[in-house]
């Protein structure tokens, strides 16, 4: 892309608009087929193909290959970032009427009825739930995913093997299978109630496999020089994985801790099976129904008024921002550790 002159985003720029130009009268006189889908199709593949047409008869088979791929990885690229986007946009154009209000983030829906106005109640009661369960779930999985990295990386043995299969089995593991097996086992078995710390728990099985799966990566790439270095100079295996593997790979470690918040704040089916559904604010995990942001959204988006349509869009809204706020202290944590 750095050695591309002027006519060569001419000719790219050229094939789009000629690309453009055929398919529109294509659709519009020729062909009985209609639809955007298919109009947007069709013009990605007469943009490749006269792209690679016109690149052929400037340069060699390989650049032309090449700049073809190109155009290809970028469309795709920018057809995810757009995607994003959109749903972004959507979600905050159609949550921004309670978003500009100041109650939405410092009351809780216990006085607002669903023809009360925007100016009362907020997701102030979710954001403590959600804040509340994620503290839960990251004192459960934080040294148990670490501790199953470190036997993973550090010891291995005969059941290693197992563990990595059931670890990277379990980052597929659908998120409302998770969510019965604390209802089946803690709620209805154990006889606990629909609280907060079972939706913690739940949250934490989702958890468990990526922060571990990250961390076992993460230590896999730690220099083994160091690791012989400490043990020549006397320090037993227990000693060299504390005092220098792990404080080496903290700040990516730190990267897979967040990783794993983002992926159990955002879940919802082990959320509703588990916690319970409340609009009262509560800081007790362990006392009565605890609801959080994904759950609030999904219950106020039943909703037939207008009015939770726009609460359950702002709720989203602010869950949305949250898991891109920690994608990016994630990616600034990794770029401080490896400098690019």
């Amino acid at each position: 892309m750095r050695s591309r002159t002027l006519d060569d985003v001419l000719a790219a720029a050229g094939s789009l608009l000629g690309a453009l130009g055929l398919v529109w009268v294509l659709y519009e006189n020729l062909l009985p087929t209609s639809g955007p889908l298919g109009f947007f199709v069709s013009w990605f593949v007469v943009f490749v193909l006269m792209y690679a047409g016109v690149t052929a008869m400037r340069h060699p088979r390989t650049v032309m290959a090449d700049r073809v791929v190109s155009a290809v990885v970028h469309a795709f690229a920018g057809l995810v970032g757009l995607s994003v986007l959109l749903v972004i946009g959507y979600t905050a154009v159609r949550g921004a009427e309670a978003l500009v209000h100041i109650n939405f983030f410092t009351s809780d829906l216990s006085s607002a009825g669903p023809l009360d106005p925007l100016t009362v109640g907020g997701v102030l009661h979710a954001l403590v739930g959600t804040l509340v369960e994620i503290m839960i779930a990251v004192v459960i999985t934080l040294p148990l995913g670490i501790g199953t990295a470190v036997y993973l990386n550090e010891v291995g043995g005969r059941l290693s093997r197992v563990v990595r299969t059931v670890v990277e089995a379990m980052t597929a593991l659908p998120s409302i299978v998770a969510g019965l097996f604390v209802l089946t086992t803690v709620v209805l078995m154990a006889g606990f109630q629909r609280s907060g710390l079972a939706a913690a728990l739940a949250i934490s099985v989702m958890m468990l496999p990526i922060i571990a799966r990250s961390a076992e990566v993460v230590l896999r790439v730690v220099p083994g020089g160091l690791r012989e270095a400490s043990l020549a100079l006397g320090a037993s295996q227990w000693q060299t994985v504390w005092r220098v593997v792990l404080p080496t790979a903290r700040p990516a470690l730190a990267t897979a801790l967040i990783l794993g918040i983002a992926r159990g704040i955002g879940e919802t089916s082990p959320v509703l099976l588990t916690a319970g559904y409340t609009t009262y604010l509560g800081f007790d995990p362990t006392s009565g129904p605890m609801v959080s942001l994904p759950l609030m959204t999904y219950q106020l988006s039943r909703s037939s008024e207008q009015v939770d349509q726009a609460r359950a869009f702002g709720a989203a809204t602010v869950l949305l921002l949250v898991v891109l706020l920690l994608f990016v202290v994630a990616r600034v944590v990794a770029r401080s550790k490896t400098g690019r």
